[in-house]
């Protein structure tokens, strides 16, 4: 359906096998790259909702001496926010249980910054997902944490996995930005390459 891509080649700038299986529900080809040397840090202040845009902004800069004339990258970085609170992958057990802990029964958001980069053009957007959860237990999540260790999630938790049929109540905006790349509007913005 992108037929104003055939003359690209694609790469996605992610370690993500989500973000893999996502993109590839778009029937496009495209190649994996490692993006190195990128300091996930923002600057001080910056508002927690401008962080995913940012990084994934700079996951791009990144790459752009690498990409030829006839590639276009599209990086993205994901991040789950509570009031100004950021929520990035946790690094052990017990930060992805108060991750979750602290994510029970309120709503959060799952924010997802996009940047489709060539050398004759750059975009960059954000998706917005509100997302509540009910109240959980200890022994959920610990059930959770110790049986599918998300540690490669932003706030220790996918949706697609067991927490997200026991624990989403309700969900505001795009499934598969709460999954890691917001599909429909990646779809869009592509079409303008």
């Amino acid at each position: 359906m992108l037929k104003n891509l055939e003359n690209y080649k694609i790469l996605l700038g992610s370690k993500s096998p989500r973000r893999r299986e996502l993109l590839q529900l778009l029937r496009i080809p495209f190649t994996v790259v490692n993006i190195h040397n990128v300091e996930e840090t923002w600057p001080e202040g910056m508002p927690a909702c401008e962080v995913p845009q940012y990084l994934s902004g700079i996951k791009a800069d990144a790459y752009l001496a690498h990409l030829h004339d006839n590639e276009l990258i599209i990086t993205a970085d994901t991040l789950v926010i509570l009031g100004e609170r950021i929520f990035g992958k946790p690094g052990s057990a017990d930060e992805a249980m108060e991750m979750l802990s602290a994510l029970s029964g309120k709503t959060h958001q799952v924010i997802t910054g996009v940047t489709i980069a060539s050398h004759r053009m750059r975009d960059s957007f954000t998706a917005v997902t509100d997302v509540r959860f009910c109240n959980l237990s200890e022994d959920e999540i610990r059930y959770y944490v110790d049986s599918f260790a998300p540690f490669d999630k932003a706030g220790a938790y996918g949706i697609q996995e067991w927490i997200g049929g026991v624990a989403v109540e309700e969900i505001n905006g795009s499934f598969y930005n709460v999954m890691g790349l917001p599909i429909h509007r990646l779809y869009r913005q592509l079409k303008n390459f």
